[in-house]
């Protein structure tokens, strides 16, 4: 069991309006809210402790803020996500009372609630720094498509996986299931603090998977199993089918 409380966990939704696929991304029209109100309202379903947005654009600031959300501004030049939420951590909680940081990236608008939450049970165990989600592949196609990034992993439980590494090659080899990587993280505070200061390591480079930095670093990632992969929207046809997915809602 854990002792975290509401107040230990902070929700950082990074939300950057630089997009070559979907321009104004975070503003993008889902049912009559944009997309990073959207996915606030996710966030805020999953209940688990204070939410704010990280922009970098003051439209988005604007629309976050009437919706009833915190945000705050941060660079443009961030190279990644993890830049960004760190920036963001440190302003909004300079004392440090948050021990906690979910990573909740801002195009995605259908996450379940529950997938949300999920991302915090491996932290349960003191000596995990990073939990991470993962999906078992199901589509053949997934398990040789190098746009899907795979989990390889050592089994803890039939719910989770000690990460061994991250690749976009199919992997591994033999029979068995393989795990489609969910970009979603939860990190201890310190642990989010150490990896910001790595530098880019040679894996990371390689494959192009930021995730590799903390593994060649000596950082433990566990991974939560889950039932399906959240859709990412980053094309008008992903858009179009989030639409359709809250158009109930």
């Amino acid at each position: 069991m854990t002792d975290r409380t509401f107040d230990d966990t902070l929700v950082l939704i990074p939300a950057r309006m630089a997009s070559t696929r979907l321009p104004g991304k975070p503003l993008a029209d889902i049912c009559g809210v944009p997309m990073v109100v959207q996915v606030a309202r996710r966030a805020r379903e999953a209940d688990v402790g204070r939410i704010v947005v990280a922009v970098d654009d003051q439209a988005v600031f604007d629309v976050v803020t009437a919706a009833g959300f915190e945000a705050v501004m941060t660079r443009v030049d961030h190279q990644s996500g993890s830049d960004r939420i760190h920036e963001a951590l440190r302003a909004v909680d300079p004392q440090g009372r948050a021990k906690t940081v979910i990573n909740v990236q801002g195009d995605l608008p259908t996450v379940e609630p529950e997938t949300i939450r999920a991302a915090l049970r491996p932290l349960e165990d003191p000596a995990v720094d990073i939990a991470t989600l993962t999906v078992e592949i199901a589509d053949e196609h997934e398990k040789t498509n190098p746009n899907v990034v795979k989990v390889v992993g050592a089994p803890l439980s039939p719910s989770r996986l000690r990460a061994l590494y991250f690749t976009r090659a199919t992997a591994p080899h033999g029979a068995g299931p393989l795990y489609h990587h969910i970009g979603l993280y939860a990190y201890r505070r310190q642990a989010l603090e150490r990896f910001v200061a790595l530098s880019p390591s040679t894996l990371e480079k390689r494959e192009s998977l930021e995730q590799l930095r903390a593994l060649e670093a000596g950082m433990r990632i566990d991974v939560e199993i889950v039932a399906s992969v959240p859709l990412g929207v980053d094309t008008p046809a992903d858009l179009e089918t989030a639409r359709a997915r809250l158009s109930g809602l």
